[in-house]
């Protein structure tokens, strides 16, 4: 079970919190078996050698050995081959740990260049994102791929689980959104596609949620498909529109079908792509009616609002935020484009 520290808010509850992990977790618990055991034998020795100490005998209540000097001798020599082992394994340890880290920086880098760093903005709309990863690297993918024909495909992904496991799979996803979409731009097509290299190359435990959207941005239409994802929401002018699950999530099942709809996003509505990371991190008991408060016409104004309601103490997982608002006359806006 990995280490979980509870988040830091300045309180004095949260402060006695991770006081009370840092006293009474097991540390060792992390390491290799073959490890954990030697570091045991290491602080047991040390134990040992300060008890003998204070009751003056190794075998107590046998007042073993008898000469002082000895006695001295054997706890200095118990305590410095305790320490010695301990030290042989937390430097173990700490070099595992050091490489492990100096491997995530390298892949979060890495990351970071799959994901788009900046979005450019499409003719007849406004775009904004927030990408905040819960570790060093993320399970979450999004992207924006411009399509032939005037249209724009737009992809989220989260990933079951968390970490390493997790961001390569969702750099998997984007490889195979990315090849695909060149060679068929039919969401139906891109999920079953996606679900079966899925199902065939990664690991049963191992899944994924995911939003693709076909915009025509002549006419603001969008053909979606969405997989078991947090249904996006097209809002304008008080009239809000969810865009539910047309199937299972990708890579559950080889066979599973999938089923494309419908929407429009009407001039100056906004199209709100999200991870469950958003809406797990709201501290109210209707978290979507919370969502559904925050959203206005302004898409900067929006985005704030959806970020003032990420509550630090419930972030327990990457969040994404993709906002597409299309502007008023965004259809002569773009023919003329």
């Amino acid at each position: 079970m990995p280490f979980h520290i509870p988040s830091a808010t300045g309180k004095f509850s949260d402060f006695l919190g991770r006081l009370r992990y840092y006293t009474f977790y097991d540390w060792t618990r992390e390491m290799p078996p073959s490890k954990r055991f030697l570091t045991w034998v290491g602080i047991l020795l040390m134990g040992y050698a300060i008890y003998s100490g204070f009751v003056r005998s190794l075998i107590w209540p046998l007042k073993w050995p008898h000469s002082g000097l000895l006695l001295f001798f054997y706890v200095w020599l118990l305590y410095v081959i305790g320490g010695a082992i301990l030290n042989a394994m937390l430097t173990s340890e700490f070099e595992r740990k050091t490489q492990l880290e100096s491997d995530q920086i390298a892949a979060r880098q890495i990351q970071q260049t799959l994901h788009p760093e900046k979005l450019e903005q499409l003719p007849g709309y406004e775009m904004e994102v927030f990408y905040k990863p819960f570790r060093a690297v993320s399970g979450d993918y999004f992207d924006v791929i411009d399509l032939p024909g005037n249209r724009t495909l737009f992809a989220v992904a989260d990933v079951s689980g968390k970490s390493m496991p997790a961001a390569l799979l969702a750099a998997n996803i984007q490889a195979l959104v990315r090849t695909l979409a060149s060679m068929a731009a039919d969401p139906v097509a891109l999920a079953r596609q996606i679900n079966q290299h899925l199902c065939r190359y990664t690991p049963g435990n191992r899944f994924a949620t995911a939003v693709l959207i076909v915009l025509t941005r002549d006419s603001g239409e969008l053909i979606y498909v969405n997989a078991g994802h947090n249904a996006p929401i097209v809002f304008s002018a008080g009239s809000i529109t969810s865009l539910p699950a047309t199937g299972i999530p990708i890579g559950l099942l080889s066979n599973a079908q999938y089923e494309s709809r419908t929407a429009v996003i009407p001039p100056g509505g906004t199209l709100l792509l999200f991870t469950d990371g958003l809406t797990d991190s709201i501290p109210r008991n209707d978290p979507d009616a919370s969502l559904r408060y925050a959203l206005a016409d302004d898409p900067a104004l929006t985005m704030s609002n959806l970020k003032s309601l990420i509550d630090p103490r419930f972030n327990a997982d990457d969040v994404t935020i993709l906002l597409v608002k299309r502007t008023t006359g965004s259809a002569s806006a773009a023919t003329h484009a």
